[in-house]
């Protein structure tokens, strides 16, 4: 049986809040229960609504992210949190912490980076580390000349990531401790790159990987 999570999701930017409400309903686990575009209709939904989690934007007309976070520890409610921010400040990431978000994921992240982080959230199993919120969305050309295989196997950042150092023979500990993840969220992209590459062994795996040129 599937454990739903119900999720109010707020943001003033009624384009980019579309495409994270279709994001996330593709998955079978999640429901978003509502979206809103202003801190103090969020503050009503979830009064008005049973959540799980809310996952808010860091500026909003009224009331911003930090308020919300502020105004749910005030109240004690047992809702999980994230904020969705466009800024990579280690200030702010600082005073979100304080206020007890349970994460902070970039705006310009791996769309699954977002999902991973709401199943860990959920769990219990996310790692808050400024260090893992910068290589959300770390920009270079190191995995470019891989897109046809990202887009062949459907593979994410994260995904060919992990599957560098597991070509380096390196642990799943020593994995998660260079990306700064849990050892389950390692555990389960492995499980992942399995299946994508269609795949049963380690050695296979590798193999797979040398083939791609990784």
């Amino acid at each position: 049986m599937i454990n739903n999570t119900r999720i109010l999701l707020a943001d003033d930017h009624k384009l980019f809040a579309a495409g994270i409400e279709r994001l996330l309903s593709n998955e079978p686990d999640f429901i978003v229960e509502k979206v809103v575009h202003n801190g103090k209709e969020a503050i009503a939904a979830i009064k008005e609504k049973k959540v799980d989690l809310i996952i808010t934007d860091m500026n909003m007309p009224g009331l911003n992210g930090l308020d919300i976070l502020q105004y749910i520890k005030k109240k004690r409610w047992k809702v999980k949190t994230i904020v969705l921010s466009m800024y990579d400040d280690e200030e702010i990431f600082k005073k979100c912490i304080k206020q007890g978000v349970n994460a902070y994921v970039l705006k310009n992240a791996d769309p699954e980076e977002l999902v991973y982080t709401i199943r860990e959230v959920m769990e219990d199993r996310y790692l808050a580390n400024f260090e893992h919120v910068l290589n959300q969305a770390e920009e270079g050309d190191e995995f470019e000349q891989y897109d046809h295989f990202k887009a062949t196997f459907k593979l994410s950042k994260r995904e060919l990531e992990i599957l560098k150092w597991i070509v380096k023979g390196k642990t799943n500990k020593e994995i998660a401790d260079e990306l700064y993840l849990s050892i389950h969220t390692v555990e389960t992209h492995r499980k992942h790159l399995h299946q994508k590459l269609n795949v049963s062994s380690v050695t296979e795996l590798v193999k797979k990987a040398l083939d791609m040129g990784l």
